[in-house]
């Protein structure tokens, strides 16, 4: 029988070269290595060029105060749909320390701007528009509200797309328009790649400026009906524009520097107060009221003062 043969021997870790020395491993080894700053380095995604590319990463806070009516709870709900990179919160007590609280808000909830609905006496419905924290903010006075489910209009578009942003000339004339349309700009605009927005567009938000108020309008993009994919050049001309909805008007009233508050920049010389409107309506019919009375006092004066003589015929028939 043959006998059973020996394993190798495990190579040794060490050799020893000619003058005795323990010579380097040549096992494998992991190494660290520090990588040089003179060499190139890899672009990011966000990197185009070796500059850094601007990402729009705009988020809107949109809330509103107590006893708030269903009005203008449904416009603020309307706006909400309309803006996709929008985030809801509770409602705010709008009297106690309105700033901190909602700069606060904006903080936690990872927001930029602000769309702030303010009811007062359940009538008048103002909205702050700010950029959160720094500022500036601007206080308007909503006027004209008509919401989606009052108009009921034809108009139709697909909810998340991202929408095109007209403006009037008017905005380009005077310092404080240019400021509102830059903020306009900013809260209105939707990020590219933000994750609920569609990658087209489809409708128009349209700003434009009349007697000092600034008006705005949703409409859907009509394109007509093509066959193929790609539209012929004759049928860009024939789109047409459809209106959506919702509406309202917003009338300037103050623009801060800081965040709903601060150093005044503007003050609208035309904004009357609602509560003085009213009370101006009040009093214009005070004076009706009065002139009627004033009226009957003098008939009853002149009814006593010329009173008609007694008929000697008057009771003939009765006897």
């Amino acid at each position: 029988m043959g006998k059973k043969r020996k394993a190798p021997a495990a190579a040794s870790t060490t050799e020893q070269d000619d003058t005795g020395e323990a010579a380097p491993s040549r096992k494998r080894t992991l190494l660290t290595t520090v990588q040089d700053s003179s060499q190139p380095q890899p672009q990011h995604e966000y990197q185009q060029n070796g500059q850094p590319h601007f990402r729009n990463k705009e988020k809107v806070l949109v809330l509103s105060s107590r006893r708030i009516t269903y009005r203008y709870r449904h416009l603020m709900m309307d706006i909400v749909g309309l803006l996709p990179h929008s985030k809801r919160d509770v409602k705010v007590q709008s009297k106690d320390n309105k700033a901190a609280t909602l700069n606060e808000l904006a903080d936690l909830k990872g927001c930029t701007s602000c769309l702030f609905f303010e009811c007062r006496k359940k009538k008048d419905l103002y909205l702050w528009m700010s950029k959160c924290p720094a500022g500036p903010s601007v206080k308007f006075l909503v006027k004209a509200v008509h919401t989606m489910a009052e108009l009921k209009l034809t108009g139709n578009h697909l909810k998340g797309s991202r929408p095109l942003l007209t403006f009037s000339s008017t905005f380009d004339t005077h310092p404080h328009f240019q400021l509102l349309k830059e903020m306009l700009k900013q809260i209105f605009c939707t990020p590219k790649d933000q994750r609920k927005t569609k990658p087209f567009f489809d409708h128009v938000f349209a700003f434009s400026v009349a007697d000092n108020h600034v008006w705005f309008r949703n409409y859907q993009i009509n394109v007509p009906h093509q066959d193929t994919d790609k539209l012929a050049k004759g049928a860009l001309e024939k789109m047409t524009l459809i209106e959506v909805g919702p509406r309202f008007c917003l009338h300037p009233i103050k623009m801060f520097t800081g965040s709903f508050g601060g150093q005044l920049i503007y003050e609208n010389p035309f904004y009357v107060s609602p509560n003085v409107v009213r009370s101006q309506e009040k009093r214009a019919k005070a004076g009706k009221y009065v002139k009627k009375v004033k009226a009957k006092q003098r008939r009853k004066s002149h009814v006593t003062m010329n009173q008609i003589e007694p008929d000697e015929l008057a009771g003939v028939w009765n006897e």
